[in-house]
């Protein structure tokens, strides 16, 4: 395929048939998969690329609540999503001497914004996903070296000399995102990059979590400075993996952790019990980037936005609700969309997402520096310890009030006595078969009739 810019086409959609645009999604992971699901129920064509060789039950345990249960819902599998998560009332902040500073309670948000949270480990919520999209749209082992789009299309090149062809192009593949750099570095050539994408980014504690499957979910998080961030770079790009882990857990293994018995436990003792074929080294930096797509390229989740705080499933919910809004503009798009109404459906996407994802953000970098052991830390402590509940639940009814659902599947009941917050995509309807989707056509048909 010959991916030539200035080739665009325009379409006669009343003699062509009704062909949705094929989906090329590069990463595999929560929020990959999550389009995927999508696309696949709306019975658009798409496949999976992801560079790994296999997949492996890696990360920590992640807190969900009412912005993702309306699309668990939807999507038939908030019942089995339930059954594997660990319902949560609330959160203990705790110091180093292994006491509790102060809670924060989640009580009452099931009839306020309409369900309930829970923990669920990464590998369980992983392979719920997985099992929800046929085997043969994913494609492993896939690493991405090259991409081109055009007027006719996008085509992208892996290292194994194989070659796919689509409509669309996705980034999906996290903070590191191979899509986004090669988007970059062909919008640097024309001058359409703004610079503070360009721009080197800033590097950024431990938390446990425990299961209903009755065991110690934990994730440590070691705040990086101009300098040591020099020492981890070796790290970016490496895969998640044991050998990149131990070194950080030799350097932490002292950390008191608060255990519920008798004995005095410490991060030590959890990489003890742990199997280290499952702990994993990420370099996690903060970054909401202003260019999310071009062409027929766009960015989700930490494509496009790195990164959240690993401490709750703020990173994982954003990638999700991206996935919705985006498939909801995707199943939009006239039969064979040119580029530019493409481009539009993106402009769409990105204008509903933005302010939401910069709150999620904002938040998440708050929990992280509530964790931390600086000056500002241990105020921003001292303001939730003390927080009015009037305060506390106006800023929850902001985050909680975002309860997004998919435009093409059912919609389900939303309980809450606090309504969801308008969802701009939830009123676009699909193409119709055998209907016109050129408006001069229309008004062409129309005119034929009245003479």
């Amino acid at each position: 395929m010959e991916i030539n810019p200035a080739i665009t086409f325009k379409h006669d959609r009343s003699v062509m048939y009704s062909k949705r645009p094929k989906v090329l999604i590069v990463g595999a992971g929560l929020g990959g998969l999550t389009l995927g699901m999508l696309l696949h129920k709306a019975d658009i064509p798409f496949e999976i690329y992801e560079r790994a060789s296999e997949v492996k039950p890696l990360g920590s345990a992640m807190y969900f609540n009412s912005t993702t249960a309306n699309l668990f819902k939807q999507c038939g599998i908030y019942d089995e999503f339930v059954a594997i998560g660990k319902y949560v009332s609330s959160l203990q902040f705790c110091n180093e001497d292994r006491q509790v500073d102060f809670h924060v309670y989640f009580t009452g948000h099931e009839s306020e914004f309409g369900a309930k949270g829970y923990i669920v480990t990464r590998p369980q919520l992983y392979d719920l996903l997985l099992r929800q999209i046929p085997k043969e749209r994913i494609h492993l082992g896939k690493k991405v070296l090259t991409m081109d789009q055009g007027g006719n299309g996008v085509l992208i090149r892996f290292s194994d000399a194989s070659e796919a062809e689509g409509d669309i192009l996705v980034g999906a593949d996290g903070a590191y995102s191979a899509v986004r750099q090669g988007l970059y570095a062909k919008l640097k050539k024309t001058n359409k990059l703004p610079l503070s994408d360009d721009l080197p980014l800033p590097f950024s504690t431990w938390s446990t979590f425990t299961t209903a499957q009755n065991t110690v979910a934990y994730n440590v998080v070691l705040f990086l400075d101009e300098e040591t961030s020099k020492t981890n770079d070796a790290f970016r790009n490496s895969e998640w993996g044991p050998e990149a882990a131990m070194a950080m857990c030799e350097e932490v293994k002292d950390f008191p952790v608060i255990s519920g018995g008798n004995k005095e436990l410490t991060l030590g003792d959890l990489f003890a019990w742990s199997n280290k074929e499952q702990i994993s080294k990420v370099m996690l930096e903060e970054k909401v980037f202003k260019t999310w797509y071009d062409c027929r390229t766009v960015l989700i989740g930490d494509g496009k936005t790195m990164h959240f705080s690993p401490s709750g499933g703020a990173g994982a919910a954003n990638a999700m609700h991206d996935a919705i809004a985006l498939a909801n503009r995707i199943n939009g798009l006239p039969f064979h969309p040119i580029a530019d109404e493409i481009e539009d459906a993106f402009k769409e996407y990105k204008a509903e997402r933005i302010d939401w994802v910069i709150t999620a953000f904002n938040s998440s970098k708050t929990l992280k520096n509530m964790a931390g052991q600086s000056i500002s830390s241990m105020i921003a402590r001292t303001i939730m310890r003390n927080i009015p509940g009037w305060l506390m639940r106006r800023i929850e009814t902001r985050q909680f009030c975002h309860r997004p659902q998919v435009a093409f599947l059912p919609l389900v009941e939303d309980k809450g006595t606090f309504p969801p917050a308008h969802q701009p995509s939830l009123s676009v309807n699909a193409p119709q078969e055998g209907k016109s989707q050129d408006p001069a056509d229309d008004i062409s048909e129309q005119a034929t009739v009245v003479v």
